[in-house]
């Protein structure tokens, strides 16, 4: 049995915001599989710590957690595509700023330059992180979405495995630092295209959202004189609804998955001793496997649906920490990316959409926001957290920790989300 959607051809209407989210998600993969992907790599053959490069991560979501309610405020209050366009632009001017580090500081100074970059990022990555998926809401239908997401997560580990491909060649056919001078320049490229695609997403006209319009400049003269108190401003409302459940499990979710993110540079370069080109492979093998398996995501969801397909995911992500601990080849690295892949294609590819089912159609900023504050709260908690529990108790049980705290997250999901 298939769902009817299977067999709908997209409305014709549809058609130009779906091509413009794939082209933004395929230029998206070049970032990732190239600037993004090797970034921790690149610290940790600096020389940076557990510590050092937990804070690549965690700077970032202390200003997001601190932006992200007033984020939500300021994205309700304009055009909705356009306020996701011009955070982009802004944010990922910052992967530029990559680049001529090598020129510029030692070691352990671009460790730090790196970790303020990101800080720095963290400011236009905040309202882009919540008006993204209010975006991709108002622009995709709900019966769509699924369609969409599938589409995206394939378009995405094509140009991830192309470009991770890639820069794995080139970086060990070119000396170090200069290799990865030009591997953050094809990031940057990737980068910009990204946000040139985002430019040409538009909001649907019949979406029952009032982001689709641009903000009137005439106040309402019955509600001039009603100012809103902190309760209102920071929505503490939506915690009384339903969706409750749903952040609380993402938190777990969230704080097992960095908990354990950390720990992978460090023992992929100081325990396995991998190559960035061994690395290359094993991203890319990943993101096969995530291509493979988003072709069935469509008809997963619609027999289990998205929350037990995120649920899924998220119980089979906590093998890769477990079997990286007892990896100890090249070939064994190949094998658990390879199964990494496959979780994460059904988390990865149904926990947004999962979301999105339990927020109301005319208030999603506010919901959103607070979900960015959990995973920002959840990114600074485990990025933190993972090294210092590494180091008191050894890289290899924290990792056996770790992939028995995401276990348990993807069952919290299964059974109250």
């Amino acid at each position: 049995m298939t769902s009817p959607i299977f067999e709908t051809e997209i409305p014709k209407e549809y058609r130009s915001n779906f091509i413009h989210l794939y082209f933004d998600i395929g230029w998206f993969g070049v970032l990732s599989g190239s600037s993004v992907n090797f970034l921790n790599i690149y610290a940790a053959r600096l020389g940076a710590t557990g510590f050092q490069i937990g804070l690549l991560g965690a700077m970032a979501a202390a200003v997001s957690l601190v932006l992200a309610i007033p984020s939500g405020h300021w994205i309700s209050k304009r055009h909705i595509g356009k306020a996701v366009f011009w955070a982009s632009v802004i944010y990922r001017i910052g992967f530029l700023l990559w680049v001529p580090l090598p020129w510029l500081f030692g070691n352990e100074g671009q460790i730090w330059a790196l970790i303020i970059i990101a800080l720095l990022m963290a400011i236009p990555l905040t309202p882009l992180a919540v008006g993204f998926n209010a975006l991709f809401a108002a622009a995709v239908p709900i019966e769509y979405r699924a369609h969409v997401a599938g589409v995206r997560n394939v378009v995405l580990s094509v140009t991830f495995v192309l470009s991770s491909l890639a820069s794995g060649y080139l970086l060990d056919h070119i000396s170090f630092p200069t290799g990865y001078q030009v591997v953050f320049l094809i990031g940057f490229i990737g980068a910009a295209m990204s946000s040139l695609h985002l430019y040409f997403v538009r909001p649907l006209a019949s979406d029952a959202n009032p982001l689709l319009s641009e903000p009137s400049p005439v106040e309402d003269p019955e509600r001039a004189d009603q100012r809103p108190n902190l309760f209102s401003a920071i929505r503490a409302d939506v915690w009384s609804t339903r969706f409750r459940n749903v952040l609380l499990v993402m938190m777990g979710f969230h704080l097992a998955q960095f908990l354990a993110l950390p720990l992978f540079p460090l023992y992929q370069v100081n325990q396995l001793r991998l190559t960035d080109d061994q690395l290359g492979i094993g991203s890319a093998l990943f993101y096969v496997v995530v291509l493979v398996g988003s072709t069935q995501l469509r008809r997963i969801v619609y027999h289990i649906g998205h929350q037990r397909v995120t649920a899924l995911g998220v119980v089979g992500m906590g093998l890769y920490p477990f079997l990286l601990a007892l990896s100890r080849t090249p070939l064994d690295f190949y094998g658990i990316s390879a199964l990494g892949g496959l979780s994460w294609s059904l988390a990865g590819g149904a926990y947004a959409n999962y979301m999105l089912e339990h927020i109301p159609a005319h208030d999603r900023p506010a919901y959103l926001a607070w979900y960015n504050v959990v995973l920002n709260a959840s990114i600074l908690i485990g990025s933190l957290a993972g090294p210092l529990i590494a180091n008191q108790i050894g890289l290899i049980p924290a990792l056996f920790a770790f992939a028995a705290a995401r276990t348990l997250a993807g069952m919290a999901i299964w059974k109250w989300g």
